[in-house]
C-alpha cells in the first residue's frame, strides 16, 4: 500500500497524533520524499532546535515535529488549486478574488515561520507572510462539507482546493499545529511536486520561495 494511502486510511478522522519518537523515523507512514527531507533535517541540524513541519505536496500531508524532533502528528492536507512549485510575484499583496485559478499554487521552499493573525483576526502559522502563505484551520463555510469529504478520501488528487495555503481540520490545528508552531518561531519544508526531493536538498538554501 502506498504511504499516502496508508495514511490517509489511518489519519480519516484528521485527529490521531503520534507520540513516537522519529529517531528512529516511522519510515513506514513516511513516503521516499518526506523520508528524506526528514533524515536531512535530522542530519543538517537545519531546524537549530525549532519545532518544524514538512509538507508533502505529492501526498498531500502534513508531518509536525516537536523542537526535538519527535513526530506529533500527521494529516492530509488541502493544498493550492494549480500544481506548481513557485510562488506569483506580489500575490500577497491582492485580494482572493483577483486570484487565478492557475497562480494558486502552494509554493516549495525551506520557510522560517512564525504564527500570527489574518486579516480576520483568526490565529495562522505564516509560512511566508510576504505572499499570504500561511498553515491554517478549514474554515466554515458553504464549502465546509465538501473539503471535509475531500480530507477524508483515500487519495490525494482531490485536495487540490485552497488558494495556496496549507489547510487542515480544525481539530488537527488545535491540537497540533498551534501548540507546536503556533507559539514561536519554526521551520516549515514544503517539498516539491515537479521534480524530486532528493534533488531539491542538494540545495535547500537555494530553493526558498520556489
Amino acid at each position: 500500500m502506498p504511504a499516502f494511502h496508508f495514511l490517509r486510511a489511518t489519519f480519516a478522522a484528521c485527529t490521531l497524533t503520534f507520540a513516537a519518537a522519529v529517531h528512529p523515523a516511522p519510515d513506514a507512514a513516511l513516503s521516499t520524499d518526506a523520508q528524506q527531507a526528514l533524515h536531512w533535517v535530522q542530519q543538517s541540524g537545519d531546524a537549530q532546535g525549532r519545532p518544524f513541519a514538512v509538507v508533502d505536496k505529492k501526498a498531500a500531508v502534513l508531518f509536525v515535529f516537536s523542537a526535538r524532533g519527535q513526530l506529533v502528528g500527521a494529516t492530509p492536507a488541502l493544498l493550492g488549486l494549480a500544481p506548481g512549485d513557485h510562488t506569483v510575484p506580489g500575490i500577497g499583496a491582492r485580494p482572493l478574488s483577483q486570484i487565478k485559478p492557475h497562480e494558486r499554487t502552494t509554493p516549495a521552499g525551506r520557510f522560517a515561520s512564525e504564527p500570527g493573525l489574518n486579516i480576520s483576526g483568526e490565529h495562522v502559522v505564516w509560512v511566508d507572510y510576504d505572499s499570504g502563505f500561511a498553515i491554517h484551520r478549514l474554515r466554515p463555510g458553504a464549502s465546509l462539507a465538501r473539503r471535509e469529504r475531500q480530507l477524508a478520501t483515500p487519495t490525494p488528487k482531490d485536495n487540490r482546493a485552497s488558494f495556496g495555503c496549507v489547510v487542515v481540520p480544525g481539530t488537527f490545528y488545535d491540537a497540533v499545529v498551534r501548540p507546536v508552531l503556533g507559539s514561536r518561531h519554526g521551520m516549515v519544508y514544503v517539498l516539491p511536486e515537479t521534480r524530486s526531493a532528493a534533488s531539491w536538498l542538494k540545495a535547500p538554501q537555494a530553493a526558498d520561495g520556489l
